[in-house]
């Protein structure tokens, strides 16, 4: 049987357990997946504390890159042998294999490696709904990215570097703001050593930016809003350091008339058709060696609660798998 990480109940980093799990045949519209790199996110985080609430027990993970060894009934497109990688999984990905729903999986070309597949799904596909529909970003366009040596940060920074925008990004170290520098970001921003609202102000000649993308939440804020420039958007989409405190929607009115959104990939890749749509995008831009996936840190699959305790305490650049 498959080895499994497996959480009975919420709470900290050591209610995952690592166990041999029964997995059936795929059912109708699922294909069996022989899991080779796993992605590690902070929702996986908020599962396993039950911020975001998940019925128990249950597999972390929705991210993951692996071979099809099994195809259930109803499936087209796929068929043993396949590569494939999921990022909107939900659960589940934290196994050496798993029955998948074939809906949220796409294909992936050899030039992608397995650690890059598994690594830049969730986060590729959340900065693909970013950039490209939550805000346009467009040439000219000078934007702020909280977290810019991140995992999606990093991803973000070289899309909209693409795209001809100026990037400004806040980073928790000089050695993460040269990493982010490297990645796309014009102006890192160490934020244990300079005031970043008056810093974007300064960069901006005090007009603010027209987006701020914030996975932070409780420690940016309300700071990101005041990086702003009238009518400009708030993207919180992430809750790094704990959820954006309770406030007065006339704040917005306040600082700007903003507007504020709180997406989620699932609502933009809804459908397979969407899924796809956006996978087409996100795999073009890392063939094309405009985005580089930084897969800075490897654990095996039995660590991940290592992997989860590193993460949370902001020791990790880039992306993190776990390894079967």
């Amino acid at each position: 049987m498959p080895k499994a990480i497996l959480v009975e109940k919420t709470g900290a980093p050591s209610v995952m357990k690592f166990r041999e799990v029964s997995l059936g045949k795929p059912g109708k519209g699922e294909v069996t997946v022989q899991a080779k790199a796993i992605g590690v996110n902070f929702i996986d985080i908020y599962q396993r504390t039950g911020l975001y609430a998940v019925p128990l027990p249950f597999t972390p993970g929705g991210e993951m890159c692996g071979v099809v060894i099994e195809v259930g009934a109803g499936v087209k497109g796929l068929k043993v042998g396949d590569r494939v990688a999921t990022g909107t999984a939900g659960t589940g990905c934290y196994a050496e294999a798993a029955n998948l729903d074939a809906g949220k999986l796409v294909k992936i070309p050899e030039e992608i490696s397995d650690a890059e597949a598994a690594a830049m799904m969730l986060k590729g596909l959340t900065v693909q709904y970013l950039i490209c529909q939550t805000y346009r970003v467009k040439k000219g366009d000078t934007i702020l990215v909280q977290a810019a040596a991140g995992g999606v940060g990093l991803i973000l920074c070289q899309w909209a570097k693409s795209l001809g925008a100026t990037v400004i990004g806040t980073v928790g170290s000089d050695v993460k703001a040269r990493l982010a520098k490297s990645h796309g970001c014009d102006y890192p921003i160490n934020y244990t050593k300079q005031d970043f609202v008056k810093r974007v102000k300064a960069i901006t000649k005090g007009k603010g930016v027209p987006v701020v993308y914030d996975s932070i939440g409780k420690d940016t804020f309300p700071a990101s809003l005041d990086c702003l420039q009238k009518r400009g958007l708030f993207v919180t989409y992430g809750n790094a350091s704990g959820p954006v405190p309770a406030f007065p929607p006339a704040m917005l009115a306040q600082k700007g008339s903003l507007f504020m959104t709180r997406p989620t990939l699932f609502n933009y890749a809804s459908t397979p058709e969407e899924l796809r749509r956006m996978a087409n995008d996100l795999i073009k831009v890392v063939k094309s060696g405009a985005v580089k996936i930084e897969v800075n840190h490897h654990y095996a699959l039995k660590d991940a609660a290592k992997a989860h305790r590193d993460l949370a305490a902001r020791k990790t650049t880039g992306s993190i798998v776990l390894v079967p």
